[in-house]
């Protein structure tokens, strides 16, 4: 009986040795996205479960996540772009999602960082999809131009975020100011209740189409989108050059029709901190044939994320460990 005991005993040892290893091994990689009803925070959702491969789960070969061995990431709601460049910054998210032209600010210290010393932490994984500007009205408002929207309540997305920067950017292309509109700082959810309730009138979201908070807003309530075309886009275009023509398909939202507009590219970006080799390992992840099938069946958005768009729009250098894994690709030195 001692004998089975102190068996008994050595196996549980050896149990709790072997758990507690495996605790060690574990590594939390987070992921600033957005908010809960915008593009960033599924397709992050997406992302990270590709990536993701903890102790005891299964390997790649059999079906299972091909990110770097040990690594638990997590999609973390935020206020965005600017919020998730000021974590990576502050230490507290590892990488995040990132508009292509508050980037290049962030990182030259230029545009809206230009009273602000230059990110030169930040590198960058891929750029993953475009983020098509959406200014959203009810269909019967009457409103059909951004001119239109002098004198109205518009909602321009919480501070920090890129939507708040591209709305007034736009804005003040088409000559609207704050002195001649009703700005709120709202997320998209609560702009739909608000103009539901007839409190608001309009509200800009950056996002990748379909975006689930207009496609529920549209399912239940007539609205419109409204173009931006002409002159002042293309001064737009020539005046920083991340902004790109772009059109919402007819049908991508119930009742709603083809719509043109502008784009900017959705980037993940990472602190330069963070190890190379986990760095080649999550790069490598995402572009593994499981990784496509999550992205293809996950998000709508998902199948514009692709290898061959991987470089586009990248104006900050890549990660040593992305770099290496593109270099191996043949694509480019960068």
């Amino acid at each position: 009986m001692y004998k089975i005991i102190r068996l008994l005993g050595l196996v549980l040892t050896l149990y709790a040795s072997s758990t507690f290893a495996q605790q060690e091994q574990l590594q939390v990689f987070r992921i600033g996205t957005g908010g809960t009803a915008g593009t960033y925070y599924p397709i992050g959702g997406v992302i990270a479960q590709a990536i993701s491969n903890p102790p005891g789960d299964r390997p790649c070969d059999q079906g299972g996540s091909c990110g770097p061995p040990g690594l638990l990431a997590i999609a973390q709601s935020s206020n965005g772009s600017v919020a998730n460049v000021e974590g990576i910054q502050r230490g507290t998210l590892e990488s995040g999602f990132v508009q292509s032209d508050v980037a290049h600010w962030a990182y030259t210290g230029t545009g809206i960082f230009k009273d602000k010393p230059p990110v030169h932490e930040l590198r960058a994984i891929a750029n993953l999809y475009p983020e098509s500007i959406h200014i959203v009205i009810r269909k019967d408002s009457g409103i059909t131009s951004i001119n239109d929207l002098i004198g109205k309540r518009i909602s321009l997305d919480e501070p920090g975020s890129g939507t708040l920067i591209d709305a007034e950017l736009v804005l003040h292309e088409f000559g609207l100011t704050s002195d001649n509109f009703n700005a709120e700082y709202v997320k998209p959810d609560l702009a739909i209740e608000r103009i539901r309730e007839n409190r608001l009138d309009a509200f800009f979201i950056v996002a990748g189409y379909p975006t689930s908070a207009i496609s529920s807003f549209a399912s239940n309530t007539s609205i419109s989108l409204l173009p931006i075309t002409g002159p002042h886009a293309d001064n737009l275009r020539t005046r920083f050059p991340y902004f790109s023509t772009d059109s919402i398909p007819d049908g991508t939202y119930q009742g709603v029709s083809q719509v043109e507009t502008l784009s900017v590219g959705a980037q993940w970006l990472v602190a330069a901190s963070v190890d190379a080799e986990v760095v080649y390992g999550i790069t490598r992840a995402l572009w593994h044939l499981n990784t496509r099938t999550l992205l293809d069946n996950g998000h709508a958005k998902g199948k514009f994320v692709t290898l061959e768009s991987a470089l586009e729009g990248i104006s900050i250098p890549l990660h040593s460990g992305a770099a290496r894994f593109y270099q191996e690709m043949g694509m480019g030195n960068q």
